[in-house]
């Protein structure tokens, strides 16, 4: 019997959702952000488990049209998550904005630079067959200098330090963290000639011109808009279209779709109810349903296979872990540390801000479809995302520095001084 496209792509939906799920909760009930279940749960459904245990099923659910279909669900479902996490940049949470800058520059300076070195190191094996030497190296570099918030907000709840100073610093460091690699990936693709026209400074000066147009005229006119919309139906509409319309302006011209739903999601006011509920009926949906779809994308994309029996690919994967993680600690906790943050938190932030989770795992799967990795390369940055984020909590477990959130009034008692 022949079974019709939305079919197929409806039964691949509902079982990336029921393993993804069932893989997240899981790893809920043993300690772990549900997310990461869910991210297990899409390599489940890859080559690396259905493609060896039943390789005909995976080809008969997964053709094609599937793919496209849930490549452009999944697509949305980015551009929605970009937008939230737009919103939820809150510089105005810690006084020491130097803090913030050390933090942000070590921890991402210092792998950024051991990433160079790895990238020039292993060109032969992890670079794209046609990628330009200079974009592979620096996109590698930057796939290693990031921090996820998303999972890291998901960490510190779990932990009780999401009203601390800690929990503050880190989240906000992520943030801006997670905003300077979006430009800079921006800026990689356009220099390889993915995006735009290739002309480097012209597109350096539009996004310059629109973060300013964004902070001036669109922030308070998007405050006027929510304080005088009462309906939270169409201050909804307004809000997505206005993400889609910056993803689509963004695209066109020459920067990444994604980076333009981020920086709307900048500009929606802060500390507003409507906005609140708005953000958390959108991150459910988003969450639960279409990323996924995303994760299963990625799944799709990893064979740890390719690893193989040969040992110079596990030596590699093994170093390209160390590396990762002891530059962000030593970069984050140490610049942290360096700029007055006391030498326990400091351990802390460094720990916490090795959470690599989705936000490199969406950077991964633009260079792998932009040619700047392999399929190795790529395979070995999903791994390092997903080893990153699972020992993260455990580490601050056995760290044993919980800290209960204090009172209001001292919430910046850490990092406020």
């Amino acid at each position: 019997m022949a079974i019709e496209p939305i079919t197929r792509f409806l039964l691949a939906v509902g079982a990336i959702l029921l393993v993804s799920h069932f893989c997240g909760e899981v790893l809920r009930r043993i300690g772990q952000p549900p997310v990461l279940g869910e991210i297990v749960g899409g390599l489940l459904l890859g080559p690396s488990v259905l493609g060896l245990i039943w390789p005909s099923a995976g080809t008969w659910l997964f053709t094609a049209d599937v793919l496209s279909s849930l490549d452009r669900a999944a697509q949305l479902g980015l551009v929605v998550f970009m937008f939230l996490l737009g919103c939820e940049l809150r510089t105005d949470r810690i006084e020491r904005k130097s803090l913030v800058g050390a933090v942000v520059l070590g921890g991402m300076g210092l792998p950024f630079a051991a990433g160079i070195g790895v990238a020039f190191a292993a060109s032969s094996v992890l670079a794209g067959a046609d990628a330009p030497k200079t974009g592979y190296v620096l996109f590698f570099a930057l796939a290693l200098a990031i921090t996820a918030l998303p999972v890291l907000a998901r960490i510190l709840v779990d932990l009780d330090l999401d009203r601390t100073g800690l929990g503050a610093l880190s989240l906000t460091s992520a943030a801006i963290g997670d905003g300077v690699a979006w430009l800079t990936l921006t800026m990689i693709l356009v220099g390889i000639g993915q995006h735009g026209d290739g002309n480097v400074v012209m597109t350096a000066i539009l996004a310059v011109v629109l973060v300013v147009f964004t902070h001036l005229v669109v922030r308070r006119i998007l405050g006027r808009l929510v304080t005088r919309i009462e309906s939270d139906k169409v201050l909804t509409v307004l809000l997505l279209v206005g993400a889609i319309g910056f993803a689509v302006l963004t695209q066109l011209l020459g920067l990444h779709a994604l980076l333009g739903a981020f920086l709307f999601g900048t500009a929606v006011p802060r500390d507003c109810p409507a906005v609140e509920r708005i953000s958390a009926q959108l991150r459910g949906f988003t969450v639960v349903v279409l990323l996924p779809l995303f994760f299963a994308l990625v799944g799709l994309s990893t064979s740890i296979g390719l690893l193989g029996a040969d040992l110079s690919h596990w030596l590699l994967f093994a170093g390209i872990l160390v590396v990762a993680q002891l530059t962000k600690f030593i970069g984050a906790g140490g610049a942290a540390r360096l700029a007055g943050l006391p030498g326990r938190q400091a351990i802390q932030l460094g720990t916490l801000m090795n959470c690599r989770g989705v936000t490199e795992l969406v950077v991964a799967t633009i260079g792998l479809k932009y040619g700047l990795v392999n399929q190795l390369g790529f395979t070995i940055l999903v791994l390092v995302a997903v080893v990153t984020t699972a020992i993260t909590g455990p580490l601050m477990r056995f760290l044993g520095r919980r800290e209960k959130a204090p009172a209001k009034p001292e919430i910046f008692e850490i990092v406020g001084n």
